[in-house]
């Protein structure tokens, strides 16, 4: 049963914005720590990777926020919510804290897709029940 269903669209020149006015601190409030490790490995090489990176977990974790409902409140945090790389590529969702106990305590699981394109990233998020509270 689907739990709740997200979207976001981040115009990337807007983060890249924000970064110049904030610096790393600013990747720093939206990145977790092994988000922060990938984000400084590729912006090192190639500072336009690093940035669609970004913007692509910024628009992620958005989506996500408005799959499960609460927009950025607690238990919902930047850091709380870490988007990952599976093998096969199929990007996914790693909790932390207060947030994953929320979560699995009502018995859900994300889906999520995303993309970067020139000016834009985009995610979707779809949260479903897979088992009773």
């Amino acid at each position: 049963m689907i739990y709740g269903i997200g979207t976001d669209i981040c115009d990337i020149r807007r983060v890249a914005k924000s970064l110049e006015r904030h610096g790393e601190r600013f990747a720093e409030k939206v990145l977790a720590e092994g988000e922060l490790i990938t984000w400084r490995a590729r912006s090192a090489r190639w500072p336009a990777r690093g940035l669609r990176f970004l913007a692509t977990r910024f628009s992620a974790k958005e989506a996500f926020s408005k799959a499960i409902g609460m927009g950025m409140v607690m238990p919902m945090t930047w850091r709380s919510c870490e988007v990952i790389k599976l093998p096969s590529g199929q990007p996914s969702l790693v909790l932390h804290g207060e947030l994953k106990t929320w979560f699995e305590q009502r018995g859900l699981r994300a889906h999520l897709t995303i993309t970067d394109e020139s000016d834009y990233a985009a995610s979707f998020c779809v949260v479903e029940k897979t088992s009773p509270p």
